[in-house]
């Protein structure tokens, strides 16, 4: 078994500054995961990179995260500004299954000056900034990690009016299908761009920022990613016709996607945080809840290249299911899609107010959505309730309860292989800290949610693949 060996240029190749964290990332990585892939371990750096936050606290990782966790601004810099003595009342929902630090960050952000409203989802769990499965409504402000760095992170679900038995007569045939039609990994990169007029958005060309990301976000469209992304083929159910939805009971095969918008929305984020942060000076406990008035430019540029943002994130599931669709030989009877970390303007109490949903599914009054579930649990496709009490939004998923390295370190592939074969699911690839065992039940999320949204589908996995190694080929002890 060969020990894992990075390099200082690799580590720039994923993004990270130069500086001591280089050195600090390449031994720490070493000495705790010497025994673990390298595209594994790339994928968990990657994770802390865009994330730091969340790796504050990590024993392994937390002094990468702290190395790369912006500083505060300093005393002369921006306007200072104080949070209120008390926030804005907002609902918990399923309070019993999320963790103190995701409730302790909506708490702060609660307390913003310019919140108007907010909810905090039954998936939810600490992020940066808002905590992931928050939402937060406010008056003509946005607040970059109110979005988080994977702008327009994004469900996108094809139905298709085919028997999904031939997922099991067929395996090799879909798994093929899925292996050429997107790539993963952090830095992946197509060596043939694909078209779509999203590239030729003007904003490429009026927005500096924008302007050198052109390159590699044509070379990444239609790709998906590391982490928790995935495309999957499974058995689409609907138990009753629902109207909205459109499509009549019985089984179909189905094709979900989930991914963002890969660099070019990290690089739009960690920009505007930087100029936020650096307007406004908040206590150190709410700084990168920092926001951009949308009457000054550098709000209107960041609302614009969000926008982009989540236009291309769309553009990547497109060109996905595109593919997929022409090799199957049929178009899709219904697709269903949804933003999960973005900013909408949207009317509350007679005020149109910008809310943001960090890792929340939008469930307006008969608004489609899907909310998955993890590799070998069954997904739902629903509808919203338009519930004011959670602002109109529900959770993303089931929620992380297990932290990526903690997930290494107790879960092994032996016990990922049983589950996988109990549950009749063909995993291409993942990462172990991908695996089952490391979210929460969402059995017990959706029934957190029953006033916000109603099922009208749901989606099985049948065949899986996510950044990450092959089963095969995991470097990992049993």
């Amino acid at each position: 078994m060969n020990k894992l060996k990075i390099t200082g240029k690799e580590l720039r190749q994923l993004g990270y500054p130069e500086g001591p964290v280089i050195s600090i990332a390449m031994k720490l990585a070493q000495k705790h995961y010497k025994y673990t892939s390298k595209e594994t371990v790339f994928d968990l750096l990657k994770a802390v990179l865009q994330a730091p936050a969340d790796f504050v606290s990590d024993a392994a990782l937390g002094p990468v995260a702290r190395q790369l966790v912006p500083p505060p601004p300093k005393e002369d810099e921006g306007m200072a500004v104080s949070l209120n003595q008390s926030g804005i009342a907002f609902n918990i929902f399923g309070r019993e299954h999320i963790e103190e630090s995701a409730l302790a960050q909506m708490y702060t952000a609660a307390k913003l000056p310019v919140a108007v409203a907010g909810a905090l989802m039954p998936d939810a769990h600490q992020g940066y900034g808002l905590p992931i499965g928050g939402v937060l409504a406010t008056r003509n402000a946005i607040i970059p990690y109110g979005v988080g760095v994977d702008i327009g992170c994004r469900m996108c679900l094809s139905i298709f009016d085919t028997n999904p038995k031939e997922l099991d007569d067929r395996t090799h045939y879909f798994v093929r299908e899925i292996n050429e039609a997107t790539l993963f990994g952090s830095g992946a990169q197509f060596k043939q761009a694909a078209n779509h007029a999203v590239m030729d958005h003007e904003a490429f060309r009026l927005l500096p920022v924008l302007k050198g990301l052109h390159g590699r976000a044509w070379k990444q469209l239609g790709s998906s990613g590391s982490g928790n992304h995935f495309v999957e083929f499974g058995i689409v159910t609907i138990s009753e016709a629902d109207a909205v939805l459109g499509v009549p009971a019985g089984a179909y095969l189905g094709l979900l996607s989930h991914s963002g918008s890969r660099a070019l929305g990290a690089a739009i984020a960690n920009h505007y945080t930087k100029i936020a942060i650096s307007k406004r000076r908040l206590s150190q406990d709410a700084r990168n809840l920092a926001w951009l008035d949308l009457n000054e430019a550098e709000g209107r540029e960041y609302w614009i290249a969000m926008n982009l943002a989540g236009d291309y994130a769309a553009a990547c599931h497109h060109i996905i299911h595109a593919k997929i669709a022409k090799q199957l030989g049929c178009k899709p009877i219904r697709m269903v899609e949804n933003h999960h970390n973005f900013a909408w303007k949207e009317v509350w109490n007679g005020e149109e107010v910008i809310v943001h949903r960090k890792g929340a599914t939008p469930a307006g009054e008969n608004v489609l959505g899907i909310i998955p579930g993890s590799m070998t649990a069954a997904g739902f496709i629903v509808k919203g309730k338009g519930e004011t009490a959670a602002v109109n939004s529900a959770s993303h998923g089931a929620g992380r309860k297990m932290s990526r390295s903690k997930a290494l370190q107790s879960i092994t592939a032996s016990d990922l292989k049983k589950e996988l074969s109990k549950k009749g699911v063909t995993l291409i690839s993942a990462g172990l800290d991908e695996a089952p065992f490391a979210y929460k039940d969402i059995e017990v999320v959706m029934k957190g949610q029953q006033a916000l949204v109603d099922v009208v589908g749901t989606f099985t996995p049948k065949i899986v693949k996510m950044a990450g190694d092959t089963i095969k080929k995991w470097q990992v002890k049993e």
